[in-house]
């Protein structure tokens, strides 16, 4: 069962993927995982200063938002980007994008029009 606020298209719920990208180790977590493909936890836990049980958590919070899947190989845990959930944070930035380029665009049409002052 989805949460009430699920999103339609990936069914996650957008206040645990937002929660999930309020952290720099997660975010770092993610770029790992996109430059890199799927690793092992142990892979991941060695490019961090803190304690496996530490990441572990960190895995756990990008696990349950659906930002990525382990895959149990023998005895290693191999997580993978799932970025389809991503989308639920385009979709909120989307109308601020237009915003901030309305905005910039407003602000060229002003600097546009003002006189040189004869600077070389």
């Amino acid at each position: 069962m989805t949460p009430a606020s699920a999103h339609p298209a990936t069914g996650q719920d957008p206040d645990r993927i937002f929660g999930a990208l309020a952290n720099g180790t997660r975010r770092e977590i993610l770029r790992l995982l996109r430059e890199h493909g799927p690793q092992p936890a142990g892979s991941l836990a060695n490019r961090f200063d803190m304690a496996r049980p530490s990441l572990s958590e960190h895995l756990r919070v990008l696990r349950d938002a659906g930002l990525v899947s382990e895959e149990r190989s023998g005895r290693q845990r191999i997580y993978r980007l799932e970025a389809a959930p991503l989308a639920d944070v385009q979709d909120w930035l989307h109308p601020y994008e237009r915003f901030w380029r309305k905005k910039l665009s407003d602000l060229s049409d002003v600097l546009d029009a003002m006189p040189d002052d004869g600077a070389p």
